[in-house]
C-alpha cells in the first residue's frame, strides 16, 4: 500500500502545478475544456511510458549515446591539440598515485557546444533538421490541435536555442495570436537545444547512465506540458493559419562550408556566454552566501542560498515524487535552475553525495531541471522577439515572467510524469 501511494505521489504535483497555472490565468473562465486538458496530460503520460518503459523505444532513443560519444572523442582531439593537457591531452608530468587527471570544464566539456553547433548548422543546411522539425510540428498539430505556428515552435525548440527558434518563426511573429505567441515562448522555456542537451548529458554521465537519452526524453515529454500550462495561463484563440510555414531567414546557408563556419561562430558565442554566465552566477551566489553567513547558524551550519532554495522548494519536489528526506536537496537544485542557471544546477547534481538522491529521486530531479526557464533566458527571449517583431515588444515583455513560470511548471509536470512511470 505504501509503495502504491509513493508511486502515485506525483499526482499531487500534477494537480498543484495545474492549479497554480489556472489561478494566475489571464482568463480563468476561458480555460481549455476538461477533455482537452485530459488529452494533453494523457499525451505526456503516454510519451513517458513509451520512452522510459518500452525497451525497444528506449534502446532507439539511447542510440544517440553512441553519436554523442563519437562527438565527445572528436571534440577532445581538437581541444587537446589547442589547449594541451588542459584540453584533455596526456599530462606532461606524473600524478601522485591514486589521483585523477584534472577536469577543466572550459577546455574539455564546453567545446562540445562549438562542435555540435557546427554539426547542427550542417544538418540544417542539408535539410535533416528541417524535416525533423516538420515531423514534430505535424505530430503536435494532430495530437493537440494546435496551430501550425505553435507546432513549428515545438519542433524547432527541440533542436534550436532561445535565439534561433524565434528566427524560424520570424514570418509569423507579427500575426500570431497572443495565446499562440505565449505558447511558443513557453515551449522555448520548457526545453533545451541540441547543443545544450549534449553538454548537460555529458555533465551528468558519471551519475546518470544513458544521460543523453533522458535529456531527449525530457524535452519530448515537456512539449505537451508546455502547451498545456500555456493554454491555462493565457487562453485565447489560435492563430488564423493552420499549418506552420518554416521561415529560414537568417538560418539559410550558402554552402556546407558556410554552414560549418557560421555554425562554429554561433557556437563560439554560446561557448563564451556559458563561461561568462557560470563565472557570474558562482560569484553572485558566493556574495549572497557571504551575506547570509551573518545570520545565526541553523542546525549548526550557516544559511546558504542553496539551503534556502531547498527549504522553500522541498514541498514542491516532494509533490513531484521525490522522497521527503531527499526533497531539500532536490529543491536546492530546482531553485538554482529557476533563478540562476540550469547548467549550474546540473553541475551541482553531478556532484551531489551518492546518498542525497536515490535512483528514482535522481530521475525526477533530472527531468524537472531540463529546461532553460531562468531569468537570464527571459531577457534573451524578450530581446530576440522584440527585435524580430518590434511592434510586439511591449506585449512580449509583459509575457516574459509568465513564460518563465510556464517553463518551470512544464518541467515540473515532466518530472512528476516520470515519477509516475518509474517503479518505486
Amino acid at each position: 500500500m505504501v509503495d502504491i501511494l509513493t508511486q502515485l505521489q506525483g499526482l499531487v504535483g500534477v494537480a498543484l502545478v495545474l492549479l497554480l497555472c489556472w489561478s494566475i490565468s489571464e482568463n480563468r473562465k476561458g480555460r481549455p475544456s476538461w477533455r482537452w486538458i485530459a488529452l494533453a496530460l494523457a499525451a505526456q503520460l503516454l510519451l513517458a511510458l513509451l520512452i522510459v518503459r518500452v525497451p525497444a523505444i528506449w534502446d532507439a532513443v539511447t542510440l544517440a549515446n553512441h553519436a554523442v560519444s563519437a562527438i565527445e572523442r572528436a571534440t577532445l582531439v581538437g581541444s587537446s591539440y589547442m589547449f594541451g593537457y588542459l584540453g584533455g591531452a596526456p599530462l606532461p608530468f606524473a600524478l601522485p598515485e591514486g589521483t585523477q587527471p584534472p577536469l577543466v570544464i572550459a577546455f574539455q566539456i564546453l567545446p562540445l557546444i562549438i562542435v555540435f553547433s557546427a554539426i547542427s548548422a550542417l544538418l540544417w543546411h542539408w535539410g535533416v533538421l528541417r524535416r525533423a522539425i516538420a515531423g514534430i510540428d505535424w505530430a503536435l498539430r494532430r495530437a493537440l490541435g494546435v496551430s501550425g505556428e505553435v507546432g513549428l515552435a515545438g519542433g524547432a525548440t527541440m533542436f534550436l536555442g532561445v535565439v534561433e527558434t524565434p528566427l524560424v518563426l520570424r514570418g509569423a511573429l507579427s500575426r500570431m495570436s497572443r495565446a499562440d505567441l505565449f505558447a511558443a515562448m513557453s515551449l522555448i522555456m520548457a526545453t533545451i537545444s541540441g547543443a545544450l542537451l549534449i553538454l548537460y548529458a555529458t555533465t551528468l554521465s558519471k551519475v546518470l547512465p544513458d544521460a543523453i537519452g533522458h535529456m531527449i526524453a525530457a524535452s519530448l515529454i515537456s512539449l505537451p506540458a508546455a502547451i498545456l500550462v500555456a493554454r491555462l495561463m493565457v487562453p485565447g484563440e489560435a492563430s488564423p493559419s493552420t499549418s506552420g510555414a518554416l521561415d529560414e531567414g537568417e538560418l539559410r546557408y550558402d554552402s556546407s562550408i558556410d554552414a560549418i563556419v557560421r555554425g562554429t561562430a554561433d557556437g563560439m558565442q554560446l561557448f563564451l556566454a556559458v563561461i561568462g554566465v557560470i563565472i557570474v552566477v558562482f560569484a553572485l551566489v558566493n556574495l549572497v552566501d557571504q551575506m547570509l553567513a551573518l545570520l545565526p547558524l541553523v542546525e549548526g551550519q550557516p544559511v546558504t542560498l542553496r539551503r534556502a532554495f531547498g527549504w522553500l522548494l522541498a514541498p514542491l519536489m516532494w509533490a513531484l515524487g521525490v522522497p521527503w528526506d531527499q526533497a531539500p536537496a532536490a529543491g536546492a537544485l530546482m531553485g538554482t535552475k529557476a533563478i540562476l542557471n540550469e547548467y549550474v544546477a546540473y553541475l551541482d547534481l553531478s556532484n551531489v553525495p551518492a546518498d542525497a538522491l536515490n535512483g528514482r529521486g535522481l530521475l525526477i530531479t533530472t527531468y524537472a531541471l531540463c529546461g532553460v526557464a531562468n531569468l537570464a533566458s527571459v531577457g534573451l527571449l524578450i530581446s530576440t522577439i522584440g527585435t524580430l517583431a518590434p511592434e510586439r515588444r511591449a506585449e512580449v515583455a509583459g509575457l516574459g515572467i509568465k513564460s518563465w513560470i510556464a517553463g518551470n511548471a512544464a518541467s515540473a509536470l515532466t518530472g512528476a510524469m516520470v515519477g509516475l512511470v518509474t517503479p518505486v
